[in-house]
């Protein structure tokens, strides 16, 4: 056993616990659960804080269970959101369910093989046969009204902020997760529920019904809610969620959002989303303070979640590509990108559509650059960048008698046009 409140204070991944939490834990291995939202087929780096403390529970020698909340995943819960969650079939949601399984499995020990292997359970499988009486008559009379309008997440839904107000079924969320843990703590004897400090009104009232009900001890642990220092929300982009799903979000978009980290957000992401010791930590922190310019932390904290949540071999294509923008590459590596990784990388560059029988003789240079495509203003200021060594294709230096032909095309399709530096141009040929 090892102290896991103690793991989480120095990671920065404790915002609040009730007294005797960290007692308790070392008395001996312990079950809690961290109950996560089923509402997609995939986590989304906002997920990420709850698992991570789910993996450090396991790794400390205690017992984790993931919750997929099937049944409060229909409700909506009130904390921070401002309006009601779609209801999902029960296909839908045995379909997700086995996606964050698999998903979950990257970071949690679901072997068996071990006392403290993970477990996965979903509260639609206890809630789905209550019937509402049974409900209202066996759990709702034991935590009054009273008790449940004090909680901050209910006062915000009803106060002048909210212009929609709370319906009912909102309002009982409360309830129907305080029973989850009181099943959970119950049938499996799990005593401590985690979540974001945004849950500990929704995990008390659980200790309140394994008090009253069970005549046992609950406990809660909260992590802080992870802001990005710009005041933007964490774990969004123009396009929307970063997912861990490579289909949803690139192993490239998902390596670029970590790498573009600022500095103040870099100290502290690599102590959350790591399993990085605290010397190694402390010791990368202070030579990124010597040089920043080389964005050590960044670099490391994109590289380890890129190959704890995609594999090493994404995480090299990932580095590859980033270094065909930033960096020295060749033609071979180019071509070395399948379709939708070049798209990203190039994503907003400017574009010409051409067809393939234009290559046939070969495309000569005023043509790519501006007669045909009008990358550069004139023919004139195409010549005068060829002759003065400022143009590249494919990354590689060319001249004004360069003929551009099939043997060029990346993936079958495009031709990397690029002056200076900074300035592309992708030229795409259609059949």
């Amino acid at each position: 056993m090892t102290n896991f409140v103690k793991e989480l204070q120095w990671r920065g991944m404790l915002h609040d616990a009730m007294p005797g939490t960290e007692e308790h834990l070392l008395e001996g291995m312990q079950s809690a659960y961290v109950g996560i939202d089923p509402t997609a087929d995939s986590l989304h780096i906002g997920h990420l804080v709850g698992v991570m403390m789910l993996r450090h529970f396991q790794l400390a020698g205690h017992k984790p269970y993931a919750l997929i909340g099937g049944a409060t995943g229909m409700i909506g819960d009130p904390s921070g959101k401002s309006a009601e969650r779609n209801l999902l079939d029960e296909k839908t949601l045995r379909h997700n369910q086995e996606a964050l399984k698999e998903q979950l499995s990257r970071f949690l020990d679901f072997s068996g093989e071990e006392d403290n292997a993970a477990v996965l359970v979903n509260n639609y499988d206890w809630m789905k046969n209550f019937s509402f009486l049974e409900f209202i008559r066996d759990v709702g009379k034991h935590i009054t009204v009273n008790y449940m309008m004090s909680k901050d997440s209910v006062k915000k839904r009803l106060s002048a902020e909210s212009k929609e107000g709370m319906s009912f079924t909102e309002f009982t969320y409360q309830l129907v997760q305080g029973y989850d843990f009181l099943h959970l703590y119950k049938e499996h004897n799990c005593s401590l529920q985690m979540g974001g400090s945004d849950q500990w009104g929704n995990i008390t009232t659980g200790t309140e019904l394994i008090r009253r009900i069970a005549g046992g001890k609950g406990y809660a642990l909260t992590c802080p809610l992870i802001t990005k220092a710009d005041g933007t929300k964490f774990g969004k982009t123009e396009g929307g969620n970063v997912w861990l799903d490579a289909e949803r979000t690139s192993p490239y978009k998902f390596y670029q959002y970590w790498l573009n980290t600022s500095d103040e957000d870099a100290d502290k992401y690599i102590k959350i989303f790591t399993f990085l010791g605290q010397q190694e930590i402390e010791e990368l922190i202070a030579q990124h303070k010597e040089a920043p310019h080389l964005r050590l932390l960044q670099k490391r904290l994109a590289d380890e979640i890129t190959v704890m949540v995609h594999s090493q071999e994404d995480l090299d294509n990932a580095v590859k590509a980033s270094q065909i923008l930033f960096g020295k590459s060749t033609a071979s590596d180019l071509k070395g990108l399948n379709e939708k990784t070049f798209l990203e990388i190039f994503d907003g560059v400017p574009q010409a559509e051409l067809t393939k029988s234009e290559l046939a003789d070969g495309l000569d240079m005023i043509g790519a650059l501006a007669a045909k495509t009008n990358f550069l203003g004139s023919n004139g200021e195409a010549r005068r960048e060829l002759k003065q060594n400022s143009i590249s294709v494919n990354k590689e230096k060319v001249k004004e008698d360069f003929l551009i032909t099939a043997d060029d095309l990346i993936n079958d399709k495009f031709v990397l046009l690029q002056r200076g530096k900074k300035n592309y141009f992708v030229l795409v040929f259609n059949d």
